[in-house]
């Protein structure tokens, strides 16, 4: 009986030194395979859950003519009661409405950012029309350009500003002509675009719909 115990446990003992070690081993790295994929999981939908969660704060910059103004971020502006929005955007409107430049491009492009800005069909797009065609500044640039300085944007009610500047007048020389002062009143509308193009352009959607101005005496 003693010689069979001892055959047992002599198999035993070859066994566990045979396959007792690559079972344990197995398991370990059944274990190891087990965290890893857990961890995958949990890293997977961390960076799932980063993806869908915005880090962009998107920051309101407004032109004060060629020097740009920062606003604060967009989720803390109300543009309907902004008014700053509306004088940053009126101011650029006129310097391009009233400029003349001997540069045919510039003036172009200065003629397209003013009509950009203003509503189709209404009292300001007949006026400025006229304007232009009465005084085009294309003929106007072939004697003389005019830089625009503006002095004041009041806002006189919700939606209308009173703008006041200064017109100066230089032959192709440099040399000043004429220098007058002007004050206007202007009506404005807010409607944000939609149409992606148009949102470059204009994109808070500042309209002018009435435009009326006099030459200060």
């Amino acid at each position: 009986m003693s010689d069979v115990t001892n055959q047992y446990i002599a198999a035993r003992r070859e066994w566990d030194e045979r396959y007792g070690s690559t079972l344990s081993r197995a398991r370990n790295w059944m274990l190891v395979a087990f965290f890893c994929a857990v961890a995958a999981i949990v890293s997977t939908a961390g960076n799932v859950w980063q993806a869908t969660r915005s880090h962009v704060v998107p920051f309101v910059i407004a032109l004060d003519g060629d020097r740009p103004v920062a606003l604060g971020r967009a989720e803390q502006l109300n543009t309907t009661n902004d008014k700053r929005v509306v004088r940053a955007a009126l101011f650029a409107w006129l310097q391009d409405f009233r400029m003349v430049t001997n540069d045919p491009q510039a003036m172009r492009l200065a003629i397209d950012r003013v009509y950009v800005h203003i509503a189709k069909g209404s009292q300001a797009q007949e006026v400025v029309s006229d304007f232009y065609r009465k005084l085009s500044p294309f003929q106007r640039a072939q004697g003389e350009t005019v830089a625009i300085e503006v002095k004041v944007v009041l806002p006189t009610s919700e939606h209308t500003y009173e703008m006041e500047w200064i017109e100066t007048a230089r032959d192709l020389y440099g040399t000043v002509k004429v220098q007058e002062r002007y004050r206007g009143s202007f009506q404005t509308a807010l409607e944000p675009p939609e149409d992606e193009k148009l949102a470059r352009l204009n994109p808070m959607g500042v309209y002018v719909v009435q435009a009326n101005w006099t030459k200060v005496l």
